[in-house]
Order: structure tokens, then sequence, then C-alpha cells
């Protein structure tokens, strides 16, 4: 609904605190990192050649990071179908091995309703075992329905 040039939030409009629940992706293949490095074009050896990974000090070649962070986006569709990514960004804090998965999982760290209800969302990636491999932040923006949304 919008009201004199602003929209307002749905009732149900989430509170600073919420919690998106936590899914998991992967295990990573290393063939699903070999069709990410020919659709992405980041064709670095380092994520799709064991001796490459081994020099580097790495067990398996790593998970590419952008391949993890695109999990972030299935998370808050899959939590709320009314809202639109504005803006992602996130910090890149361990590698995932190929084999591996991570879970996925967000907060509500600020809410605002005016201009426009928007949300800043607080997202983690964590490696299987435990360790943060991704922290990132959202700003997340409520879709008007319409006859087009």
């Amino acid at each position: 609904m919008i009201v004199a040039g602003m929209e307002l939030a749905p009732p149900d409009w989430p509170k600073t605190g919420d919690e998106i629940r936590a899914q998991n992706f992967g295990p990573f293949a290393r063939e699903a990192l070999a069709r990410y490095a020919a659709i992405s074009g980041d064709d670095n050896p380092l994520h799709l050649e064991p001796s490459a990974a081994r020099t580097a000090g790495l067990a398996e070649p790593p998970v590419h990071g952008m391949l993890m962070f695109s999990c972030f986006e299935p998370l808050i569709m899959g939590w709320r179908r009314d809202l639109f990514i504005a803006r992602l960004s996130g910090k890149f804090l361990r590698p995932v091995l190929a084999g591996e998965g991570i879970r996925v999982s967000g907060r509500v760290m600020r809410r605002r309703e005016v201009p426009r209800p928007e949300l800043i969302l607080r997202l983690t990636a964590r490696a299987q075992n435990n360790d943060l491999a991704i922290v990132g932040e959202a700003t997340v923006l409520y879709k008007i329905p319409g006859p087009l949304g």
C-alpha cells in the first residue's frame, strides 16, 4: 500500500532480531566447481586442480567464493517472497573445500519503514565444522504488490 508517497510495510513485517532459518547447501563436488568455472569464467586452477590447491597449502580445491555467496539469495527468497535484494556484500573468512557444504542463515539487524520498508540483514555461511566462512550484509526492500509483481 502507498500513502502520500510512502509505502507501508505489511502487517507481518519482520522485526529486529528475527532470524532466518538456516539452510544447507552442498556438498560442492569437484564436478560442480568445474561447471561453475565454465559458466562464470573463473577458471583459476586453484579451484579446479588438486595439485594447485596442494601448492597453496589446501587439502582440496576451494569452492569459488561467489558460488557460496550465491546461496544467500535463495535463503532470503525462501524466507520472504515479498522482498527484493537491493544490496549484498560480504567478507570471505576461510575457504570451504571441494566435497564440503555450507550452512547459511541470517538475522534482521535493523528495520526501517519510512520512506520505504527496508531491512538490513546479517548473513553468515558456516563450513561443516561450524567455522565462519562468510559474513555478509543485505539490504532488502519490500516489493510493492501490483499487477506486475
